[in-house]
C-alpha cells in the first residue's frame, strides 16, 4: 500500500460489466464520485479500483489518469471504462478523441420535447461560479463555448415528463445536463440547472450511463456493454406514469437501425433541435 499514490479502499463497491487483460468496463453506484478530491480522498470509484487493481493502475500513474478514461458526475450512475495497461489506454484516449467510443444514458426528465427524437447543437462554456459558498465550474450554453452534441429520443412520455435515451456524442461539463435544460426539458433531481421543483422531484440525478460500445483498443472485437437501469429510477419513472419497461426496447431499437446503415448506427437520432 505504502507504494500505491491512490489509497485503497474496498468498501468502495462496483460491479464489474467486463474485464480482460487490457480493459475494465465498471458499473458505479450513484452518490460516489470518480475520482479522489477534496473531502472525499478515500471513498471514490478509483479509490475502490486500487483495492483490487492497484498494481496494473500504479503502473499507468498520473499522467495516464490511473486508467481513468472518463469520470461520470457523483450522483449519476453507469458505466466507465477502465483502462489496465499503457498501450490499451493510448489508443482509448485517441479513440474518445474522435469520437469513437459510443455513450448512451437515460434520463427522467420534466416535461415532453417538441420532437420525440433530435439532435442538441449547442456549444458549451465552463465557467466558475460560487454556489452555497463554495466555487465551482459549471456548463453554460455560449456562442465562444465548445461544440457540444447530444442525440436524443423518447422512449416514454406521460403530460409533465418523459422518459429518453439519449447520446453523448461530444463529452462536454454536464452536457446532458445543460443542454436537455436548454430544450426545456431538465432532468429530475439536477439542484444545478433543474428549477426548484423538479431538482426535488428525485432523490438524486435522474441520469444513468446504461450503454457504451466501443472496439477494443488491441484486438478491434466490439465491445457492447449495458447496465440494467437502476431501481430508484425505474420507480420515478413509473412514480411520474410512465412504463420502465420502454428501456428493453432502445437495443432492440438500435440493433434495428444499425441492420439499415451504417452511418453513426447506434445514434439516437431523426430529427434536430
Amino acid at each position: 500500500m505504502a507504494n500505491l499514490t491512490i489509497e485503497p479502499n474496498d468498501r468502495v463497491v462496483f460491479k464489474v460489466r467486463y474485464s480482460d487483460d487490457d480493459v475494465l468496463v465498471i458499473d458505479k453506484p450513484a452518490h460516489v464520485v470518480s475520482t479522489p478530491g477534496l473531502g472525499h480522498d478515500r471513498g471514490s470509484v478509483l479509490n475502490g479500483l486500487f483495492a483490487t487493481y492497484g498494481k496494473q493502475l500504479q503502473n499507468l500513474g498520473k499522467d495516464r489518469d490511473f486508467g481513468m478514461l472518463h469520470r461520470l458526475d457523483r450522483e449519476t450512475s453507469g458505466l466507465l471504462i477502465i483502462a489496465l495497461r499503457a498501450n490499451a489506454y493510448d489508443k482509448l484516449r485517441k479513440m474518445f478523441e474522435a469520437r469513437q467510443i459510443r455513450k448512451f444514458y437515460f434520463a427522467v426528465v420534466a416535461g415532453v420535447p417538441k420532437q420525440t427524437s433530435g439532435v442538441i447543437r449547442r456549444p458549451i462554456n465552463e465557467v466558475k461560479e460560487t454556489r452555497d459558498r463554495r466555487e465551482m465550474k459549471i456548463a453554460k450554453i455560449s456562442g465562444s463555448g465548445k461544440p457540444a452534441t447530444t442525440a436524443y429520443r423518447v422512449l416514454d412520455s406521460s403530460p409533465a415528463a418523459s422518459f429518453l435515451e439519449c447520446r453523448a456524442v461530444t463529452g462536454r461539463l454536464h452536457q446532458l445536463r445543460v443542454h436537455l435544460e436548454s430544450i426545456r426539458c431538465p432532468i429530475f433531481g439536477d439542484d444545478l440547472y433543474a428549477p426548484p421543483a423538479i431538482a426535488k422531484g428525485a432523490k438524486r440525478l435522474a441520469l444513468h450511463a446504461h450503454r457504451i460500445a466501443f472496439e477494443h483498443p488491441l484486438t478491434g472485437t466490439l465491445i457492447d456493454v449495458e447496465s440494467p437501469i437502476p431501481a430508484d429510477i425505474r420507480r420515478l419513472v413509473s412514480r411520474l406514469g410512465m412504463d420502465p419497461s420502454k428501456a428493453a426496447a432502445a437495443k432492440a431499437e438500435s440493433e434495428k437501425k444499425k441492420s439499415k446503415t451504417s452511418e453513426s448506427p447506434d445514434a439516437p437520432v431523426d430529427g434536430e433541435d
